[in-house]
This record gives structure tokens, sequence and C-alpha cells, in this order.
């Protein structure tokens, strides 16, 4: 509760994508939300009422991880937290990521990072730094991106630990079954345009085609507006990032030799939660997620991004 009196929301959108039945399955994702779900109830303080999970399994799941249904799950989030001051908002996000031509004037020759939601309308970097800069003055959004090329997620977002220093991880466990969350961009390009019939290299053609209004700010905005957007005033403060790897590296999607499946990443932050039951700083628990996955011979380094006063906070403000 801050001074005036007002309660400090805790709020969270969770989302898991196993894209079931298809050639991309995952099957790690949905557990992975459902575990952070049980570690914000019992250890952050976070309320039932104050989360959405959104997930592809089971089959009838009430609200599909869509691109549209995540993107206003996340603005109900940002719609609530306009009230107050010093709201904690989290996002956790399995499943696929990817890597698309940048639209940027001033990239080029550069490629930025996307989410994939199970109708591959995509949610790229853009999208998460628009949502960043709507947050009133004082309230935070963490987000755990447990994805393939997850380094980058959110526009401009300042690196704090980022390139990994090149030391070799042990091999792998034998019974340890691995796949990628990885979509090559041209897996993403094909499947789409198996969808609109259209003969075009041009992914944004193809996402506005299929979803109109909902696709991706990157795909609706002209060039220049979408610099003027990404130049605007921020709370430079507000966004911080825990990827799962770095933008140019895959993360693990396992199953183990019980059958449990998870997020490899994910699971690292499990394992170090559980070992420490104080409080951590973001960049603490980044750090010990790294070396929980080099430990068992993961190829992958989870980097955050966020303010140099963000790395030193508590994550999620524990209680």
């Amino acid at each position: 509760m801050d001074q005036q009196g007002v309660v400090k929301r805790r709020l969270a959108v969770l989302v898991g994508c196993n894209y079931p039945n298809t050639n991309n399955e995952l099957h790690g994702c949905v557990n992975d939300v459902l575990a952070m779900k049980e570690t914000l109830l019992t250890r952050f303080g976070f309320k039932q009422d104050d989360m959405e999970v959104l997930t592809d399994v089971p089959a009838d799941s009430k609200l599909k991880p869509t691109g549209a249904n995540i993107k206003a799950a996340l603005r109900r989030m940002v719609d609530k937290a306009q009230t107050g001051s010093e709201n904690i908002l989290f996002f956790h996000y399995s499943g696929h990521g990817t890597r698309i031509p940048s639209v940027k004037p001033a990239r080029p020759f550069k490629q930025d990072e996307a989410i994939v939601p199970c109708d591959f309308n995509l949610i790229t970097d853009v999208d998460f730094r628009e949502l960043v800069n709507q947050l009133p003055k004082g309230t935070s959004f963490t987000m755990i991106s447990d994805s393939c090329h997850s380094g980058g997620l959110i526009d401009k977002e300042k690196e704090q630990i980022g390139p990994f220093s090149g030391v070799r991880s042990p091999a792998m466990e034998t019974t340890t079954i691995t796949s990628s969350r990885a979509l090559p961009y041209k897996e993403v390009l094909d499947h789409l345009s198996s969808l609109t019939g259209i003969s075009t290299s041009d992914i944004g053609t193809h996402l506005l085609e299929l979803f109109g209004g909902d696709a991706g700010l990157k795909f609706r905005l002209p060039a220049m507006d979408l610099m003027d957007l990404l130049e605007r005033e921020r709370h430079v403060d507000s966004g911080i990032l825990l990827s799962g790897c770095q933008a140019d590296e895959t993360s693990a999607d396992v199953v183990s030799g019980g059958g449990k499946a998870y997020g490899a990443f994910s699971n690292a932050i499990q394992s170090v939660l559980k070992e420490n039951k104080g409080a951590l700083k973001n960049k603490e628990l980044v750090i010990m997620a790294r070396e929980v996955l080099e430990r068992l011979g993961f190829q992958q380094h989870p980097c955050l991004y966020c303010s140099d006063q963000n790395a030193d906070a508590t994550f999620l403000s524990q209680p």
C-alpha cells in the first residue's frame, strides 16, 4: 500500500503455447506457466483474480493464446494499473520465438525479435515497447520470455546481462530429450503464405491480410510513424526483460527421462527460486539461472534488459 493508502496491485498474464497436433508442437510450455502461476500465488503475493492464463492445451481452453487475445490480455492488465502507483505487472511467455527482417529505417539489414502465438499473429519487440510506454510512472513491467531469439524483445531496453563469455558447457545427459523453441523465418512465412494464398515474401502483407487491425504495430504503421512511436518520451525504468537466451540463440524445450516436460529456462528459474527463499535481485536471478543451465549442459544463455536501477531491484518486488 502506498502513502496515499492505494493498494499496490500485482497483475499477471501467463501464456503457454504447445501448438498441439502440428509440425511445430512443443511439450513443456503449458507446464511452465502453470508452475509459474503457483509460484506467483504462494511466494509473490499475487491473487487468482488478478491473473489471466492463456494456453492451447487442453484443446477446449476458454481463452486461446492467439495474437489478438494475448495483446488484449496485456492491455487489460495495463488498464488496471492506471489507478494507484507502483503496481507490479508480470508477463510470462513460453512458446516459439522467431526473427524477422527489420522494418526500421535505421536497421535495413538487421533482424527483429518476435514471439509466435498459436495463430502465428506475431507480437514483436515494438509491440512490447509500445506497451511499456503506456505504463503510469512508478509501475513496473517484468517479462519472462522462454522462447528462442528472446533477447531484445522489449525494443530499446538497455542490455544489462548480454553476450556469453564463450566457456563451453558440459555435454547434455543422454536421458534428456530436447527440441528448439525456434521457428525459422521461412517456416513462419511459408505457413502464413499457405493461409493467404498470396505470393510475396513480405510477411507484413500476409499478417495484414489475415489479422487486419489485430496485426502488430510493426506491420500496420508506416516506417516514419513507427520511428516516431519508438522515439516518444517513455519511462525508461519501467520495462524488465528476462530472456531465455540471447537474440541469436535458441531456447530448449525439454522432456526428461521421467517424462516431465518443461522449458529449460523456466525450470532453471523455478530451481533458483526454490533454492533461495529470500528476495533476489533481477540480475542475481538471471546469473543464477545461467549457472543452472550451464551446469546441466544447455547451450543457451539468459539475458537481462532493463535500467541500471531495475537490474538491482528485487524480482517482482517480493514482499
